[in-house]
């Protein structure tokens, strides 16, 4: 009798292993798909928080650029607005300088004013600022400012016949368009 009870025994322990195993079988199998979907999401995850690295990476290159780019512009343009206040002086002394006078203490005066303008000058061209050249030339809007026109029929439509204002440059900017007459046909003319 004892030997039909470790038979027993021994066939329950075969029929509870067998059953366990294929419960640990199934928990195995839903604990797999638990952990692929843990690992599936982790992936998205993981894959979304790259994107977002990568275009932050990217802003911030685009950032550090634009903003070397702009100090560039800040050194090369930096002096413009004490240029732009510069250029009326100028104007008066040219014309100071062109006045006509026989008194010589006069003519003296303007000799030193002359001085000063062509100082002047030559200090702001050498920073980089140029006169526009625009009698004889064809009007271009982007440098000349059309105060007038007139018909002159020995010259060519749309060519600066005179300037009333010089214009400056200040390096590949336009610090004051010339203020010009330009040649051009009346719609009565036509």
């Amino acid at each position: 009798m004892a030997n039909r009870y470790r038979e027993e025994e021994k066939q329950e322990k075969e029929l509870n292993s067998e059953e366990n195993s294929d419960i640990q079988e199934e928990e195995l199998e839903i604990i797999d798909d638990q952990e692929s979907e843990e690992i599936r999401k982790l992936k998205e995850e993981n894959a979304k928080l790259k994107e977002q690295y990568l275009k932050v990476l990217a802003d911030s290159e685009n950032y550090r650029k634009r903003i070397d780019e702009e100090r560039i512009r800040d050194r090369k343009y930096g002096c413009q607005r004490l240029i732009e206040k510069i250029i009326p002086s100028i104007d008066i002394f040219d014309k100071a300088i062109n006045v006509k006078t026989d008194d010589e203490k006069l003519k003296n005066f303007l000799i030193g004013f002359q001085m000063i303008n062509n100082n002047l000058k030559q200090t702001l061209e050498e920073e980089g600022v140029k006169k526009i050249k625009a009698v004889g030339e064809k009007f271009d809007p982007k440098f000349h400012h059309a105060v007038e026109t007139e018909w002159n029929e020995d010259m060519e439509e749309d060519i600066v016949i005179s300037e009333m204002q010089t214009g400056f440059m200040f390096k590949d900017r336009v610090l004051r368009p010339s203020l010009v007459k330009v040649n051009k046909k009346n719609i009565e003319n036509k």
